[in-house]
């Protein structure tokens, strides 16, 4: 899907009176009102311009160049980052590092435990490792997810069945928080 595609979609929900900001909303109380955000996966940096409205201190990173052109034309003030999720280095910690749109199903066959270890090194002490996604036969589960948390130092903390923080009781969808050990 094309960056204009991406966002034309969520616009379209919105006009169906959708809320478009569900993951930031999610962040933003998991934080209380503050923090640094980083968006892992941001495409075209919906959910970080939107905690960057909020007041919250927010970078993002993609490797898809259409993504990050789109999310630069949004708010060329935020930092965007260029970079594979498998190996990237920002040299900076923070409160949540976030996974939503189903980011570990983009990745590359057999790269989530990297992306999820880049993920977790970026963490500030006491941070969360919020990663929202699908469930599919035969795809990445939430048991492949939760080992590769811990082999990150991460443990499980709350999981959701939707980001207005539905119960978990199984299904196709699941929001996990994962924090440091």
């Amino acid at each position: 899907m094309s960056g204009r595609d991406y966002d034309a979609r969520w616009e379209r929900l919105e006009a169906e009176g959708h809320n478009p900001h569900g993951e930031a909303d999610f962040v933003d109380s998991l934080l209380g009102g503050s923090g640094r955000v980083l968006d892992a996966g941001c495409g075209t940096g919906r959910m970080a311009v939107e905690l960057a409205r909020r007041g919250f201190d927010v970078a993002g990173v993609d490797i898809d160049t259409e993504m990050i052109s789109g999310a630069r034309a949004k708010a060329p003030e935020l930092a965007w980052h260029q970079l594979d999720l498998t190996v990237f280095d920002l040299g900076e910690a923070f409160d949540a590092v976030v996974m939503a749109g189903n980011v570990l199903l983009f990745t590359g066959p057999g790269t989530e435990s990297a992306v999820v270890a880049r993920c977790a090194a970026h963490l500030s002490p006491g941070g969360a490792l919020v990663a929202g996604f699908q469930l599919r036969a035969g795809g990445y589960t939430l048991d492949r997810y939760d080992s590769d948390c811990a082999a990150a130092g991460l443990a499980l903390s709350e999981r959701y069945s939707t980001w207005e923080r539905g119960p978990w009781s199984g299904g196709d969808y699941a929001v996990s928080v994962h924090r440091p050990i």
